[in-house]
């Protein structure tokens, strides 16, 4: 995610990934003035639904005009389909982060650099139309995943390799944040 404070690193601002460098684990404590999602209240069953809801918000942004979705708004902040990428990508990796909790004891996740994957996937160069089927089917694989969570398995646990420790409730938490927040980036609607 950029944020206006961070200086701009590549060389060609035009695509320049401004580096976000928060730790955005607060999220956990109490509700987000920007976005207003208050995630400490999100119930952990209704993880599913908020995704599945976001994803289908994603689609209606998606759907606009290809160029302007390319367009940002400042050359440090990014377009809207950079957005919808990146949202798309958290959806994937939360998925895989989601089933090595489920299948191991206290697991490290990998490193994932967002703004590194930004500029690997050309995010500003990928198709509107292609994005938006991609986003819904990693959106659903993700609800479904968070859908047969159940019992104890809410409360296993993973780390970040920064050392954010997290159960699997509080993971779900976290997670939906990210695409509300994003949401509200690219249209100013608010949780």
């Amino acid at each position: 995610m950029s944020t206006p404070e961070s200086p701009v690193t590549p060389a060609d601002a035009d695509d320049a990934i401004v580096p976000d460098t928060k730790d955005w684990t607060w999220v956990l404590e109490r509700p987000c003035p920007d976005c207003g999602l208050d995630t400490p209240k999100v119930a952990v069953t209704d993880v599913a639904g908020l995704v599945r809801a976001n994803a289908r918000s994603w689609q209606a942004v998606l759907a606009g005009d290809g160029e302007g979705l390319r367009r940002r708004p400042r050359p440090e902040v990014w377009s809207d389909l950079e957005y919808a990428c990146h949202v798309r990508d958290v959806f994937r990796l939360f998925l895989v982060r989601l089933g090595l909790m489920l299948d191991q004891d206290g697991v490290l996740f990998p490193n994932w650099d967002q703004d590194e994957t930004a500029v690997a996937g050309r995010y500003r160069e990928q198709r509107p139309e292609a994005v938006a089927g991609e986003l819904a089917a990693a959106a659903e694989a993700l609800a479904a995943a968070f859908d047969a969570v159940s019992g104890e398995q809410w409360q296993r646990t993973g780390v970040r390799s920064d050392g954010a420790r997290f159960t699997v409730g509080s993971f779900a938490r976290y997670l939906v944040h990210d695409p509300v927040h994003h949401l509200f980036d690219v249209t100013g609607a608010r949780a």
